[in-house]
């Protein structure tokens, strides 16, 4: 996985090199590269469809961005809604990259196995290595062994004393329920310790299905005694002695994979015993004739990093869609509301004696004045029909324009009516607008009243986990009473 994430710094470089000369921090630039290389793909593609595809979803895109913020232009916006998605993409994956190489680092930083089949020992006092390894013979038999490598040790005489106390009481220390060795018929107490003894004490069966290392004896299924030895390891730092007990038990059979795991493991002793004062530690690389392959069990989290950092991306990417839409979505709904005051100003105006082309630049110059207070699409709308009827379009024109820009049939009906009334003269105008104006009023309320259902059944769920948590605080010391009494 290191050169995936090599491999991405890589393109990273140089995307950055390729890109020194477009403006921005070092995301934005790249952003802008990859977008300009984009537009150029696109005008020398081959493939007239693919082609047409992007040019379609490019000005959809264009659509919605201009109907959101109509004084800027369309191919701006795009630009400018690419380079961010594609900056903050490039910011994720890099960061998230970033993070997976730690993680990799984190993971194979540490690692224990050098070369192959060397363990470092560390230096007394500084603890023991605790290593997993991987025992492979090829096209054979796999084997996992968590292993710990001792730390080095200083001195033997005082062990030495100690040894040959505790070996004296260690037989008479086991027992447990049974009277002696040779007739054991009940658990052994097979200690980890010894009062006054410093060493601790591990235990090995020469069969564990009759001894476990517990101490436990299964004697159910015997039929004559046997000899079994409990191995018991005294150690201490890096010191350790064997001490052989006879206890009585059945021979053991086992299969092939269990001989030769049990070989390794005499094999990794015995590399113990011979390198407890060495720097380093050797392990065996062949079992009889076979052949051992060592790998180290290393926990490599990285690759979910990067799973995690792709989701993102592309959570990213669906989000910046979802969330267009909703913006249309809240700004038809905001028009839909609106229309009836535009409607009722019109028709205040126009009774009062002003033109439609005054009446839009009254309620423009109105919404320049508080615009700081309160962004209306509608008002921005009727801004920009107010900047070309000055720019010197002609009223029809300016109308027609403003009907398309509001994508809302109430508004297209509106500029439809307005421009009519221009090119035919209609007596009936203002008459049609205070009929509008009531429709517009009949239509809010019906919108208000299918907003607030809305609303409603969204606090369904709410009220239900309410309803479901009184129920609980209810019942629950209801039921205790009840089983008290």
């Amino acid at each position: 996985m290191v050169y995936v994430y090599c491999g991405i710094l890589g393109l990273y470089l140089i995307l950055f090199l390729l890109s020194m000369g477009e403006a921005g921090n070092p995301f934005q630039k790249m952003a802008a590269r990859i977008y300009r290389k984009q537009r150029e793909g696109m005008g020398k593609s081959k493939n007239s469809r693919r082609n047409w595809k992007r040019a379609l979803r490019a000005r959809q895109l264009g659509d919605k961005l201009k109907t959101l913020q109509p004084e800027e232009g369309a191919e701006q916006q795009v630009r400018g809604y690419y380079l961010s998605l594609y900056s903050t993409l490039l910011m994720v994956v890099f960061a998230g990259d970033l993070l997976c190489l730690a993680a990799w680092g984190s993971a194979y930083g540490n690692a224990k196995l050098i070369d192959g089949n060397t363990l470092l020992r560390k230096a007394y006092g500084e603890g023991d290595v605790k290593v997993e390894l991987l025992a492979e013979i090829p096209g054979i038999q796999e084997e996992a062994f968590d292993y710990v490598v001792k730390e080095r040790r200083l001195t033997e005489e005082e062990l030495e004393r100690s040894y040959a106390q505790a070996s004296e009481l260690l037989p008479e220390a086991i027992l447990g329920e049974n009277e002696r060795l040779e007739d054991v018929r009940k658990d052994l107490k097979l200690v980890s310790g010894m009062d006054g003894c410093p060493f601790r004490i591990s235990w090995e069966s020469e069969a564990y299905s009759l001894v476990n290392s517990d101490g436990t004896v299964h004697n159910e299924e015997l039929v004559k005694g046997e000899v079994v030895t409990l191995t018991a390891q005294f150690r201490y730092e890096d010191w350790s002695r064997e001490l052989a007990i006879h206890v009585q038990v059945n021979p053991v059979t086992y299969t092939p994979g269990e001989a030769i795991r049990l070989r390794i493991e005499e094999l990794l002793r015995e590399r113990e015993e011979k390198t407890k004062s060495a720097e380093e530690m050797i392990l065996p690389i062949q079992v009889g004739t076979e052949p051992i392959i060592w790998k180290e069990m290393v926990e490599d989290s990285s690759g979910y990093f990067l799973m995690l950092v792709l989701l993102a991306a592309g959570a990213i990417c669906w989000g910046r869609g979802r969330e267009l839409d909703h913006k249309l979505l809240a700004r038809r709904r905001e028009l839909l509301l609106d229309y009836p005051e535009i409607v009722n100003k019109l028709a205040l105006y126009m009774g009062a004696g002003m033109t439609i082309r005054n009446a839009f630049l009254k309620m423009g110059g109105d919404y320049k004045k508080q615009k700081e207070e309160r962004r209306r699409y509608v008002y921005e709308e009727i801004l920009m029909t107010c900047h070309e009827l000055q720019g010197g379009r002609s009223e029809t024109e300016a109308y027609d324009h403003f009907g398309k820009r509001c994508q809302v049939q109430p508004y297209i009906r509106l500029s439809a009516l307005l421009s009519q009334n221009i090119r035919k003269g209609s007596n009936d105008l203002l008459k049609m607008l205070r009929q509008e104006a009531d429709n517009a009023f009949a239509e809010r309320k019906n919108l208000a009243k299918k907003l607030g259902e809305e609303a409603g059944t969204k606090l369904l769920l709410p009220m239900m986990m309410m309803l479901c948590v009184v129920m609980v605080i209810i019942m629950i010391p209801a039921y205790f009473s009840f089983t008290l009494n």
